[in-house]
């Protein structure tokens, strides 16, 4: 389908898992748009960009034949529908795992135990794909939802099924035994809208947008007071950024040190710098950064 309008158009979720997180990430990169519910179309107000509200599983198609350029959808999703599309960039949330499960008091222990046996699945593409790496033959029963009954109802001996919390499996008393596929929300592309100048050079500024929120959220904004002497040893600990900033203080040997620092070193950087001789370390959240 040819590609028409200057605007560039981006598929969410309508409802579904997807739907409120989607929405929360366009506006926290100052996406300005109608969101009510109900509503399959709205422009961005401060954006040359036209969302549309669509199913999930639509998704990929939409993108993979241009009717928009990009999409925010699961991995889960592109994956079993084998949509011909580009991804650009995991956008960390809708974290989950597509999982095998099996009933809690039962002997499966791997997919292995599962030979011959009836998994019912909303994946099939993905278990099927999975199965054949593992050499395992067995029967794949498709069901559109309410996967985590099956077994109960005797229609499966386990499940394949998307996993966040764990508590649905807990209530059908299931256990997971093998993830099939880690899966989390996307930004998907439709390859020939990158061929685009136009359309890609504002794809590229909108993935500015969503990687400065998403590093943003994996970054805290450190700041301390140490003796000018430890302030090498300081430098060496903290990792991230090419420099820290450095403001003298009112005592002629001991300074503030400002820095921005990983979420998932944190808690190793601070101990290293109290060691280090910081002190009165105050830790701030970064709402957006945006770096070389």
């Amino acid at each position: 389908m040819k590609l028409e309008g200057e605007n560039l158009k981006i598929t969410v979720q309508k409802t579904g898992r997807l739907a409120e997180p989607s929405r929360q990430m366009l506006q926290s990169i100052g996406l300005d748009f109608e969101s009510d519910e109900g509503r399959l179309f709205s422009p961005c107000l401060n954006f040359p960009l036209d969302i549309l509200f669509l199913r999930d599983d639509d998704i990929p198609e939409y993108v993979q034949d241009g009717i928009t350029d990009l999409g925010i959808v699961g991995l889960n999703v592109v994956q079993e529908k084998a949509a011909q599309v580009v991804q650009l960039d995991a956008l960390g949330f809708g974290t989950c795992t597509l999982s095998i499960a099996v009933p809690k008091n039962s002997s499966f222990q791997s997919v292995y135990d599962l030979k011959n046996k009836r998994i019912a699945t909303s994946h099939p593409r993905i278990l099927e794909s999975f199965l054949e790496r593992k050499k395992v033959k067995a029967r794949i029963i498709e069901i559109s939802g309410s996967v985590e009954i099956t077994p109960s109802l005797g229609v499966a001996d386990s499940i394949c099924d998307l996993v966040s919390t764990g508590s649905t499996l807990r209530i059908n008393e299931l256990r997971p035994i093998e993830i099939v596929l880690k899966s989390e929300a996307f930004l998907i592309a439709n390859a020939r809208s990158l061929q685009d100048r136009t359309r890609q050079e504002l794809t590229e500024r909108l993935r500015v947008r969503f990687q400065a929120h998403l590093r943003a959220r994996r970054t805290k904004y450190v700041m301390m007071n140490a003796p000018k002497g430890a302030l090498e040893e300081i430098k060496r600990i903290l990792p991230g950024m090419r420099s820290p900033t450095v403001v003298p203080l009112a005592e002629r040997d001991m300074l503030a040190i400002h820095s921005a620092v990983p979420e998932e070193l944190f808690w190793d950087v601070i101990e290293k710098l109290r060691k280090a001789g910081a002190s009165d370390i105050l830790v701030v959240p970064i709402e957006k950064m945006v770096t070389d």
